[in-house]
């Protein structure tokens, strides 16, 4: 990848730290694969090519699967194919304490639309209102997850000599969560430790003007905000935000008040 080892370790230091997404009940019947807790802070995996947000996800679970004593990687980013055609992916079949497990690995980021149903799954969206949790949770339940049991999953199966086990399934789904500007929003099944700031809509950005700003690259929304980075003023936030919104694109940005307190948000265009 076309990033220095430094900044890699700080966003995988970043996603080591964000917390799963629910943690004590279940939430659709699925199964959080149990916390690690020693595998290895540095990551040290090598990486050939340019990845999105959810591909280096995948690879930094596999760092950390990869160092811990208790797991053993078996396979990872297994294509199922029928006819040459995709069918789709397992992301790693894997053995926690000996124990054969299939896992999926989800990363996310929602904010909470209180304009919705007041139902807690159904409020949490992507900030550019194309995907939901809701909808996340239906593919990993009726999609992704039967997979495993279909006839041209057992064929990869046989070739990766992996047949005889009995895979139980699990995900590691981590998200980071925005709730409205200063709106209590209150939720019982998703980890509140998830929160980890606010949205606006373009009508709100005024309140701000006497902030400075900093819109960080996708990769970089694994962070937390800090100073080292080059701070827009408002006119030039302002600027620069209304070219993602007349495409119907949410930025996400990192603000300064006048005491030097640090936030993160997003900006959504609906």
């Amino acid at each position: 990848m076309n990033i220095s080892s430094q900044h890699l370790q700080a966003l995988y230091e970043a996603f080591c730290k964000t917390p799963l997404l629910w943690k004590h009940a279940d939430i659709n019947n699925l199964k959080q694969l149990k916390s690690l807790n020693d595998y290895n802070t540095v990551f040290l995996r090598k990486l050939d090519k340019q990845l999105r947000l959810g591909q280096l996800a995948e690879q930094f679970v596999f760092n950390q699967l990869d160092t811990s004593t208790t797991t053993t990687i078996l396979a990872e980013n297994i294509q199922i194919q029928k006819n040459k055609r995709t069918l789709g992916e397992l992301d790693a079949l894997l053995l926690a304490d000996k124990t054969p497990i299939h896992l999926e690995i989800v990363y996310k980021f929602y904010v909470y639309d209180d304009t919705l149903d007041n139902l807690e799954i159904e409020s949490w969206i992507g900030p550019n209102r194309k995907d939901s949790l809701k909808d996340k949770l239906n593919k990993l339940t009726n999609k992704q997850l039967p997979l495993l049991y279909s006839h041209d999953c057992q064929n990869t199966l046989n070739t990766l000599k992996l047949e005889n086990h009995n895979f139980k399934q699990r995900v590691l789904f981590k998200a980071q969560l925005f709730v409205p500007y200063q709106k209590s929003i209150k939720f019982e099944l998703i980890n509140k430790a998830c929160v980890c700031g606010f949205y606006i809509h373009a009508s709100q950005i005024e309140i701000f003007k006497n902030y400075k700003f900093y819109i960080p690259k996708k990769l970089d929304w694994f962070l937390k905000p800090h100073e080292n980075v080059e701070w827009l003023e408002f006119s030039n936030f302002r600027s620069e935000s209304k070219l993602f919104l007349d495409n119907k694109q949410s930025p996400l940005f990192w603000l300064k008040n006048q005491t030097g307190e640090l936030s993160k948000a997003f900006l959504v265009w609906w």
